[in-house]
């Protein structure tokens, strides 16, 4: 026969194990309570510091303002942005009709662009370039509500690629306008990698010349292919 033990014992035993569980759960409480008060830092570590803040007066300069301006001429590392070609699509002050050094157009590069273009471009543009992508149709279609637009905003219809003016445009302008935007269209420069940007830009001169090739854009051993499948 077991014998239990006694009654002292248990009750100190229940009660050590309260007072075991009691101090955890003070500190998820405290911590989770908004307390208006200063916490109190055990380790300093980086909670307080020397500095001067923002907008506040510092005795140290001139002027006596915390904030100053960068030092001229100093840019943040790997930030040199020393390639116009490839950072802005521009060379020698006009438009590149090229990719940068280091890109190759190939199969694979227009795939890239092809994929991150449906991504980011169709939902305007739409997937052959005519801007009849969903999120334009929708705009055109509240515009053109007979109670008028909600909430008094606009919508720009989204261009088309295939416009006479925009197929005019040179491989660098069109990775521009992605970076940075023209108009109502707002730059992608900050979501797209600049690589991409250039795919992108890449494959929507394959788009254009798709939609608005003629027989001398076909390579001369494949001319007599194309005709003889027109004449079947």
């Amino acid at each position: 026969m077991i014998s239990l033990p006694p009654r002292w014992m248990i009750f100190v035993g229940v009660a050590a194990v309260l007072a075991l569980a009691l101090p955890p759960v003070i500190i998820a409480r405290t911590r989770a309570t908004p307390d208006p008060e200063r916490a109190v830092h055990i380790f300093f570590d980086m909670d307080f510091q020397p500095k001067f803040k923002s907008q506040t007066k510092n005795p140290l300069f001139a002027d006596g303002r915390s904030q100053r301006y960068a030092v001229e001429g100093t840019v943040a590392s790997g930030e040199t942005n020393l390639d116009a070609h490839l950072n802005e699509g521009v060379v020698d002050g006009a438009w590149a009709p090229t990719l940068p050094a280091g890109m190759i157009m190939s199969a694979e590069f227009l795939a890239r662009g092809q994929q991150r273009y449906n991504i980011y471009c169709t939902p305007c543009h739409g997937f052959a370039g005519f801007g009849d992508g969903t999120v334009n149709v929708r705009g055109m279609e509240l515009m053109a509500n007979t109670n008028g637009p909600p909430n008094g905003s606009t919508w720009v219809t989204a261009k088309s690629l295939h416009d006479p003016i925009v197929r005019e445009h040179p491989l660098g302008m069109i990775y521009n306008v992605a970076t940075n935007g023209v108009r109502t269209m707002a730059g992608y420069g900050t979501q797209i990698s600049i690589e991409d940007r250039w795919a992108i830009a890449a494959y929507v001169k394959a788009l254009q010349l798709s939609q608005n090739a003629s027989l001398q854009d076909v390579p001369p051993e494949l001319r007599g292919k194309l005709k003889q499948a027109e004449v079947k």
